[in-house]
């Protein structure tokens, strides 16, 4: 009989050891939380980084923040991730590049047991714990839509594209493509082009190239931030007496807000990417407490016209990314 009380004292302290142990290691482990961009340099990415942090702050989580400078570097995206994965971080939010390219190296943080948000773009995997991102294939109907109605349903226009394979601008473009076949069907797309490299500067020439090809134009409709400050910058070097050519932009970059407001292009489509790294963090958060996470969040997308600059609602969307 003592000998049976020994055996089970002995396994009861085996066990306040082994928890005690388990504690401290997820202790090492529990308060690091990367955040991986598309890339560093975009201004719409620091919105990602803010949320993040904030959420950090609020929960006593240390914040890894790295990205390739180049949203086309996959190769260098594969290699963050797995620098994180090597650090044993509690988890990690990210934003890939490419929907195909980035599947093995999601996978292979899933079966590590990694949690991981994808956010702003989708990657063609279910192992992930959760998707937070704008509704990208509603913003392009919100551009199409805006756009048939500043056209009349009549006109040519040109579309300033972003890289294959990168799921948010895709899902944009379909969108707007589809929307306008349905809605606005006199409404000819005559060109569309990319940047490569994917640069303000490359877009700035992107757009002049198709602006002297297809002269007399009606409007144009640039589907990211940079796409947007390279189409706007082309618009306002165009040659004087041009005719009024309506733009319709996507994200808040502050040189496409000041654009906005003194009326070089006539709209933007603006996301929350602040939500998107706040609630990414919460979710691996309170993944980790044993909640249960939401498969999918939408994290809204507004149509942002002059005169809705003044609203309250989107003076503190814009405040929180620009």
């Amino acid at each position: 009989m003592k000998n049976a009380v020994w055996v089970i004292l002995l396994a009861v302290l085996v066990g306040v050891f082994v928890a005690i142990a388990g504690c401290q290691g997820d202790a090492n482990v529990s308060r690091k939380i990367a955040v991986i961009p598309k890339e560093t340099v975009s201004v719409y990415w620091e919105g990602v980084r803010q949320g993040a942090l904030k959420a950090g702050e609020e929960e006593q989580y240390e914040i890894l923040w790295n990205g390739p400078e180049v949203e086309t570097n996959r190769d260098r995206q594969v290699e963050i991730v797995e620098d994180m994965m090597a650090q044993k971080v509690a988890g990690i939010v990210l934003a890939p590049s490419d929907r195909k390219a980035l599947v093995p190296v999601v996978e292979r943080v899933h079966q590590q047991g990694i949690p991981c948000v994808i956010v702003d773009s989708g990657v063609e995997t279910e192992n992930i714990l959760s998707y937070m991102a704008t509704d990208n294939y509603k913003g392009g109907v919100l551009a199409a839509q805006r756009m048939g109605e500043i056209l009349n349903g009549q006109g040519k226009i040109i579309v300033i594209r972003w890289t294959p394979n990168s799921g948010s601008t895709d899902a944009r473009l379909a969108g707007f493509t589809e929307t306008l076949g349905r809605e606005s069907s006199g409404i000819e797309i005559v060109d569309s082009q990319y940047p490569s490299p994917p640069t303000t500067d490359k877009a700035r020439e992107v757009t002049d190239d198709l602006l002297t090809r297809h002269p007399g134009i009606d409007g144009i409709f640039a589907c990211n931030a940079t796409t947007a400050g390279g189409a706007l910058a082309a618009l306002r070097n165009a040659e004087t007496g041009q005719k009024k050519i309506k733009m319709v932009g996507f994200d808040a970059w502050p040189m496409v807000v000041d654009g906005l407001e003194k009326g070089y292009l006539d709209s933007l489509i603006i996301q929350n990417p602040f939500k998107m790294g706040y609630e990414g963090v919460k979710a691996i958060i309170r993944h980790r407490a044993g909640e249960t996470v939401p498969k999918e969040v939408d994290t809204g997308v507004e149509l942002v016209t002059r005169d809705r600059l003044s609203d309250p609602k989107i003076r503190e969307l814009l405040d929180s990314q620009i």
